[in-house]
């Protein structure tokens, strides 16, 4: 194991070993003893591994971009584990395999889960859930960090006046995301109890929101959400994790202002204004358009949790808000808008140059001085080929486990999003804990995927495929 960069995940074994403690203080706080136990396995576990990765001596080479990928890979693999611990000893029965699937769903902030009805878990478990997508959003976000060399030149141009990439400043960058990412999960948590919603659903719903996540404390988010303005500061609320999350620090701290630090941000807001416009103008028919707004900045945030309330059927459109996705560097999940934007630009103007030839077109990104080069567009296009194979990859298994293909489709594009199923895609009642054993273990694999695919496989298809 010397070749993988474990140093880099006794951190997060560490964390885990941080929240499992902090929910053995809970547990006690409010009398809550069924799976108080079982908290004290994870902290023991996760406390002994973290410290044995961080003491363990690797050799002084440089890191290689593959070493990094399968270090990226074994979080994604291994953290999960010891997430499911508490899930697996719990008092409701589960498999190892289904307690597996719930951590995996909720380390890669994908949100399905096998718990038919969440009024039977104890609250402690219920913020154990929270947790792991807490975790893991985390992860996703030092992951960027860690792999940071993989990506195109006009993505890192967001960084690169403002993230070095020795590893002083990596450090110091990492240091400043975990700030970052726990400021605005306290103020989310502030805001909801603001606006009257439970403290204990408050805390559930900030960790959900900062994390891209799909796990609720409840049943039915409308009985959480019960007043119209609970509904709409919620749906703000979920445009954090749409958005950049430097995009705070850099719009209050930064003090020489470059549109480098917010072209994406910026393209990302008009692209937000024209989608929330449409919607408004032609799909308000109902006059219930603030739960279609939810649904809406839910799905492009690829969250993907709705109102029960909302009878919608704009499940098609919905499901092209979370293929397109959020930020670059933000825990959404998605292509990427700025990606799909940037190849449709290059596609158009292709198109013009062949149609005027005297003309010059330039591949340049408004609002910036950015020029995206023909080695990105190719990337670009690589990246839609992957997920085109995906998708259909996955909808054929699933088809072949017995799962009709409308639902088998709707889930692959969801579970390659990691979005969660809901209303909103008609898959609310979709039962993952009676599902065929191979299936589950495609949906985990594939959860991973679609967490890591612009990570490693772009990189792995790079090398065979763009060699010079």
């Amino acid at each position: 194991m010397s070749f993988f960069r474990v140093k880099y995940l006794s951190f997060f074994f560490i964390l885990i070993s941080f929240f499992s403690f902090f929910n053995i203080i809970y547990s006690y706080y409010f009398n809550l003893y069924l799976n108080l136990n079982t908290y004290y396995f994870s902290l023991i576990i996760s406390a002994f591994i973290g410290l044995a990765f961080y003491k363990l001596k690797t050799p002084e080479k440089k890191t290689t971009i593959f070493e990094k990928i399968l270090t990226v890979l074994l979080g994604y693999f291994l953290m999960p584990m010891i997430l499911s611990i508490p899930l697996y000893l719990s008092i409701y029965n589960l498999t190892f395999l289904s307690a597996y699937f719930e951590a995996v769903s909720g380390f890669t902030s994908t949100g399905f889960t096998i718990f038919e009805n969440i009024k039977h878990i104890d609250q402690g478990l219920i913020l154990w859930r929270s947790s792991i997508q807490w975790i893991g959003g985390l992860y996703f976000l030092y992951s960027i960090i860690f792999l940071i060399d993989i990506y195109d030149e006009s993505l890192k141009k967001t960084l690169t006046n403002f993230l070095s990439f020795n590893s002083s400043e990596v450090l110091k960058q990492s240091i400043k995301i975990f700030f970052l990412y726990s400021s605005l999960t306290i103020a989310i948590f502030i805001i909801l109890n603001i606006f009257g919603i439970r403290s204990f659903n408050s805390l559930n719903l900030a960790m959900t929101i900062i994390s891209s996540g799909g796990f609720l404390p409840v049943n039915d988010l409308s009985s959480i959400l019960i007043y119209n303005s609970q509904v709409i500061i919620f749906s703000l609320l979920m445009m954090i994790s749409f958005f950049s999350i430097f995009f705070t620090y850099n719009l209050i701290f930064l003090r020489n202002k470059n549109l480098n630090f917010f072209y994406e941000d910026i393209h990302l807001f008009l692209y937000f204004v024209v989608v929330v416009s449409i919607f408004f103008v032609f799909f308000s028919y109902d006059k219930n358009f603030i739960y279609s707004f939810l649904t809406l900045v839910s799905s492009m945030s690829n969250i993907g949790i709705s109102l029960n309330l909302e009878k919608s059927n704009l499940t098609f459109i919905y499901l092209i808000l979370v293929i397109i996705g959020g930020s670059f560097f933000s825990t959404s999940s998605g292509i990427r808008f700025l990606k799909i934007y940037s190849l449709t630009k290059y596609s158009i103007n292709q198109i013009l140059s062949f149609s005027k030839p005297k003309n010059v077109f330039m591949n340049k990104l408004m609002f910036s001085k950015i020029i995206f080069n023909f080695d990105e567009i190719n990337k670009y296009f690589l990246t839609i080929i992957i997920f085109v194979i995906s998708l259909f990859f996955l909808t054929t298994l699933l088809t072949l486990g017995d799962i009709d293909f409308e639902s088998s489709f709707k889930l692959a594009i969801l579970t390659l999003m990691n979005t969660v199923n809901s209303t909103a895609y008609g898959l609310n009642d979709f039962d993952f804990n009676n599902l065929h054993f191979l299936t589950k273990y495609f949906l985990i694999f594939f959860m991973i995927i679609g967490r890591v695919e612009l990570l490693s496989l772009l990189l792995i298809a790079k090398k065979f495929l763009f060699k010079n």
